[in-house]
């Protein structure tokens, strides 16, 4: 008895900690996220921030390889030989005392040998070792300049896929209303002209407007299903999990509506792009550098131990094995000389990339303030549509009920009623669009202006 307790007890015991497993497992099937922390998921989970993080790990192992290249070096060998058909040399004959002309053929050495030698080595002086140590240390900070800029560009692509979300999901419930609305505008058409007091091209004209938005409401559904795809594709995450959104579009467009950053100064040199092309410059630099230590002399030292055994068998694993010991040490120095002025070409080249790096580099200043101009034009541009949009839509409504009402009464047409639902329906899109264009062309800005200052090595 006491023994089916106890495995009764552990049975409900297992039980909740499957039960509890399953939970979890359930709990990393969905997802929710406001748009922040989207920009934070993306920012440790995607694909792309995946490789980025992987791009400063590599920079930062091959600045230790080209720093381990002046470090001691240590390196050891074991070379066996086995002499299957020794080689003869032929003797003088008369060394034996033979005949002049005569030759005598001798086999020298051990049927077997082994040799075993350790050598350390150190370089004491290399002109390009030292330049490229400091190239080495400039791709580094090039890899992790480059990576913030990715960060960026992750939180825009995060902002426009979370943005096209919201305008799907505010797209279908606006059609789905409109629909509505006129599925009971086109019954009470269909009743009155069934009563002979409406024409039948009334009927028709709400028929064909019913058709083309019951056509958008079915795109605008699938369009949901394919914009919650590419957020997740954006993420991370893989496309069969769920992903509900916590923010709504009209929230975030008037959280995004900053006159502050509209007022701000440009600042040219907080710009990811500009300090690539610094970097660029400073690595054409180091390149220039290295070819002109490229005639300076090299200068390393080494040191030697080896140990070698002769016999006619393999007899090298036994104690009476006799083993000759040798060692050397030495210094090496090596001075370039002449090269048929492959040098000088080779410096002349570098040098024209260091003048083509910073021609670019003026290139891309000029760019820059064009493009932060640019950004800037378009982030107000995209607030004023947005109020104006605002604005129109209050009008198009107005217009619309007013027409329905002449509509009811006899006094308006059909057709002048389906040019206000137009009217009203394109209003209603551009409105949506006009509060996504708002996220994107601040997302685009804040790029430029690199705020917020995103860094992975952060993460």
């Amino acid at each position: 008895m006491q023994l089916m307790r106890i495995r009764l007890s552990c049975f409900l015991l297992l039980l909740s900690i499957g039960l509890h497993a399953q939970e979890t497992i359930q709990e990393k099937e969905n997802y929710s996220f406001s748009l922040e922390e989207a920009i934070n998921f993306a920012l440790d989970s995607s694909y792309t921030a995946i490789n980025a993080k992987r791009d400063i790990a590599a920079a930062a192992k091959q600045k230790w390889e080209t720093t381990a290249d002046g470090l001691p070096q240590i390196s050891a060998a074991v070379d066996y030989q086995n002499n299957i058909k020794r080689p003869v040399q032929l003797l003088p004959g008369e060394l034996a005392g033979g005949a002049p002309g005569t030759f005598i053929p001798v086999q020298f050495g051990t049927k077997q040998n082994l040799a075993a030698t350790a050598t350390a080595s150190q370089l004491l002086f290399d002109g390009s070792y030292i330049v490229g140590v400091r190239a080495a240390k400039t791709f580094e900070k090039y890899t992790t300049t480059n990576a913030e800029r990715t960060a960026l560009e992750i939180r825009q692509d995060v902002i426009d896929a979370y943005g096209n979300v919201l305008l799907a999901e505010e797209s279908v419930a606006i059609l789905k209303s409109n629909k509505d609305n006129l599925e009971d505008n086109l019954e009470e058409t269909r009743k009155i002209f069934e009563n002979g007091l409406q024409e039948e091209e009334s009927v028709e004209q709400l028929q064909i407007t019913f058709l083309q938005i019951s056509n958008e409401l079915n795109n605008a559904e699938r369009l949901v299903a394919i914009a919650r795809d590419a957020l997740k594709l954006t993420l991370g995450i893989p496309l069969e999990k769920e992903v509900n959104l916590i923010d709504t579009l009209k929230g975030l467009v008037e959280n995004n509506i900053s006159l502050t950053l509209l007022n701000s100064e440009i600042n040219i040199e907080e710009n990811l792009d500009y300090q690539l092309a610094q970097v660029q410059i400073e690595q054409r630099e180091h390149e220039l550098n290295l070819q002109k230590a490229q005639a300076l002399p090299t200068l390393s030292t080494f040191i030697n131990y080896g140990t070698t055994g002769n016999s006619e068998k393999f007899t090298f694993l036994n104690d009476n094995q006799q083993w000759f010991q040798s060692s050397i040490w030495g210094v090496s120095l090596n001075i370039p000389i002449f090269s048929s002025l492959k040098r000088s070409a080779q410096t002349a080249q570098a040098r024209i990339a260091l003048d083509q790096a910073q021609t670019q580099f003026e290139q891309s200043k000029e760019q820059i303030r064009l493009g932060m101009t640019r950004a800037k034009n378009d982030y107000q541009y995209a607030i004023e549509k947005y109020q104006t949009s605002q604005q129109n839509l209050a009008l198009a409504e107005r217009i619309e009920n007013k027409n329905q009402i002449k509509f009811s009464e006899g006094i308006a047409t059909s057709f002048e009623l389906r040019q206000a639902q137009t009217q009203l329906y394109d209003a209603q899109q551009e409105l949506l669009q006009s509060m996504l264009e708002v996220l994107n062309a601040k997302a685009a800005l804040e790029t430029l202006l690199n705020t917020p200052n995103l860094n992975f090595t952060n993460k």
